[in-house]
C-alpha cells in the first residue's frame, strides 16, 4: 500500500503583483510517477521550483514523510532528498563534467583544504558508465559537450544519490528518442525504488504513457487530479484550457506556388564536425523546414546562417550579394535567429522583458545617437502585447516567465525589428498547445507578408504541417528533399533520417 510521501499544503507564490501559484494543496505517493500538466504560465514549473529550492515559498508548507522542508537552494533540496532536471541548461560552463555532477558535494573529496580531483573524476566516471553514458568523460570540460549530452550529465547529477522525489521539468524536449528512453528508464527505476517522480511535459501522449496519476493546473490553481488510466488526451486538454480546443492549427493550404525570388543562398556551407557542403536557396515568402535526428547537425546550421559559428566555411549570401559573416551583419541585414537553447542564446535572462525586446532595435530607435526612453518603452510594450505575452509589465524579468512566454519575448524582439528572414530553431520546444497555435498563426501571417522562414525542428508533424519544402539531414548532410503535399507523411521523412 502506497503511503503519502509529500504533502503540499496551501502553497502560494507571488512575483510582484502576479499570483503564480494559488493555495495549491497536493499529495504525492511513494512509488508513483505523477504527471503535472497545464498551459504555459499555469504554475507547474513554479510549484516544482519552490519544492526544489529554486524559488522561495510565499506561504504554505511542504511536508516530506511528515517533516516540513524549506530548501533555500537546490543544494539544500538535494540534502532533503529532492532533485530536479530542468528544461533549459542546468549545468555550469567552465567546470568539468565531474565538477558539475558533484556541485555542492565537493566536501566528499576534500582532504583538508585540498580537493582530490582524481578521486572525483573516478567516481563521476563510474556513475556515467553505470548509466551507459560511456562517451561522456568526467574529466572533460562540460562546454565540450552538446546540449543533449549535458542533459544526460544532469540526469546523473539529479539521481545518483537516489532522491526521494525527482522532478523532471520538460526535460524530454531537449532529448533525442534514444535520450528520452534513457530518461524513462531512470524514471521507472526511481518509482521501483519507492520514490516519486514529478513529470512535467507538454506532450500529453508521453504523459499518458509514463504516469500513474496526473494533476492539472490552470492559472496557478489545481483543477483536478486523476488516475492516468481513466483519461484521454482530449480530457486533459479540456481541463487545461477550460474548454474544447481544436487541434487543427497547422496550415491548410496545399499546392500554392512559392515565389521564384531567392532571398538567401547557402553555398558549400560547412562547420567541421557538425555538417558539410550544405547548399540551398530560400525563397521569398517560403517556410523551409529542416529536420532530422537530434545530432544530425541541423541545429548548428541555424547558428552558421546567423554568423554565430566561429569555424564556419562556405558562404551565406543575400539576394543583393551581401555575405553574412557575423551576427552584427546578420542583424543589420534583417536576419533573425531564435536558438533551441532559449535561455542561453536567445534572451538575456537577467534583463527585463522590455530590455530584451528593445535590444536588436536600439540603433533603429536612436535619434542622432540618443535614446528616448519613453519611445523605447512604447516600442517594447507594443510588441510584447502584440505577442500576447503574459506579464505584469515590460519591467518584469524574463527569468520569471514560463517557457512559452519567454519564447514570445524572443519572437517579439524580431517582429519589432521587422526582420525579413527568420531562422527558428525548435520554435515550439516546451510550449503548450495554445501557444503553439499562436506561433503557427504568426508564422503563417509572416509568410503571407512575404517574410521567409527557416524552421529547424525535430517534430515531424510540425515540419509536415508548416513547411513549403522540407530538407532531411543525416550525419551532417542533406539526405532528402520534399515539397509540401497532402500525401507526404512521417514515414517518408523517417526513411531519410535513419
Amino acid at each position: 500500500m502506497s503511503q503519502v510521501l509529500l504533502k503540499a499544503e496551501k502553497i502560494n507564490k507571488y512575483f510582484g503583483i502576479t499570483h503564480a501559484v494559488k493555495d495549491l494543496s497536493l499529495e504525492l505517493y511513494t512509488g508513483e510517477i505523477h504527471g503535472l500538466i497545464g498551459e504555459n504560465g499555469s504554475g507547474k514549473s513554479t510549484f516544482s521550483s519552490m519544492l526544489c529550492g529554486i524559488h522561495t515559498v510565499s506561504s504554505g508548507t511542504f511536508n516530506l514523510l511528515g517533516k516540513e522542508i524549506k530548501p533555500k537552494s537546490q543544494v539544500e533540496a538535494n540534502k532533503e532528498g529532492v532533485s530536479i532536471i530542468v528544461q533549459e541548461m542546468g549545468t555550469l560552463p567552465g567546470l568539468t563534467v565531474a565538477e558539475n555532477i558533484f556541485l555542492g558535494e565537493e566536501d566528499k573529496f576534500m582532504h583538508g583544504i585540498v580537493k582530490d580531483t582524481r578521486a572525483m573524476n573516478k567516481e563521476a566516471q563510474r556513475l556515467l558508465d553505470s548509466y551507459g553514458f560511456t562517451d561522456i568523460k568526467a574529466s572533460k570540460m562540460i562546454d565540450h559537450y552538446s546540449f543533449e549530452e549535458r542533459k544526460l550529465v544532469e540526469i546523473v547529477k539529479a539521481t545518483y544519490f537516489n532522491p526521494k522525489i525527482l522532478v523532471v521539468d520538460e526535460t524530454t524536449t531537449a532529448l533525442s528518442h534514444d535520450g528520452r528512453q534513457e530518461l524513462f528508464k531512470v524514471m521507472n527505476k526511481t518509482r521501483e525504488m519507492g520514490s516519486t517522480v514529478i513529470f512535467i511535459s507538454h506532450d500529453l501522449d508521453e504523459v499518458l504513457e509514463h504516469t500513474d496519476r496526473i494533476s492539472v493546473l490552470r492559472d496557478g490553481v489545481l483543477v483536478k487530479t486523476v488516475n492516468t488510466k481513466d483519461v484521454t488526451t482530449d480530457d486533459l486538454k479540456r481541463e487545461m484550457v477550460g474548454r474544447e480546443l481544436d487541434d487543427k492549427y497547422y496550415r491548410t493550404d496545399y499546392g500554392e506556388p512559392v515565389s521564384d525570388e531567392v532571398v538567401l543562398s547557402l553555398k558549400d556551407l560547412s562547420v567541421p564536425g557538425e555538417f558539410e557542403h550544405i547548399n540551398l536557396d530560400l525563397h521569398k515568402g517560403e517556410i523551409l523546414g529542416i529536420g532530422g535526428l537530434s545530432e544530425c547537425g541541423m541545429h548548428e546550421i541555424g547558428k552558421a546562417i546567423f554568423g554565430a559559428s566561429y569555424n564556419r566555411m562556405g558562404n551565406v549570401t543575400l539576394s543583393d550579394g551581401y555575405e553574412i559573416k557575423d551576427i552584427p551583419g546578420a542583424i543589420k541585414h534583417s536576419i533573425a535567429y531564435a536558438s533551441k537553447d532559449r535561455d542561453n542564446e536567445s534572451i538575456v535572462i537577467a534583463d527585463s522583458i522590455g530590455e530584451n525586446i528593445m535590444l536588436p532595435s536600439l540603433s533603429d530607435l536612436s535619434n542622432h545617437g540618443f535614446l528616448n526612453l519613453k519611445a523605447l518603452s512604447s516600442f517594447a510594450e507594443k510588441f510584447a502585447k502584440q505577442m500576447s505575452t503574459k506579464m505584469t509589465g515590460i519591467k518584469q524579468y524574463v527569468s520569471e516567465l514560463s517557457g512559452g512566454n519567454k519564447q514570445k519575448v524572443v519572437l517579439a524582439r524580431w517582429i519589432g525589428k521587422g526582420s525579413d528572414i527568420l531562422v527558428l530553431d525548435s520554435p515550439t520546444r516546451g510550449i503548450d498547445i495554445k501557444v503553439k497555435a499562436d506561433i503557427y498563426s504568426l508564422m503563417t501571417e509572416l509568410k503571407n507578408k512575404g517574410k521567409s522562414i527557416i524552421m529547424i525542428s525535430e517534430e515531424l508533424p510540425e515540419l509536415l504541417g508548416m513547411s513549403d519544402r522540407i530538407f532531411i539531414m543525416k550525419d551532417g548532410h542533406f539526405n532528402g528533399e520534399f515539397k509540401r503535399s497532402r500525401e507526404l507523411g512521417e514515414k517518408d521523412l523517417i526513411a531519410k533520417m535513419i
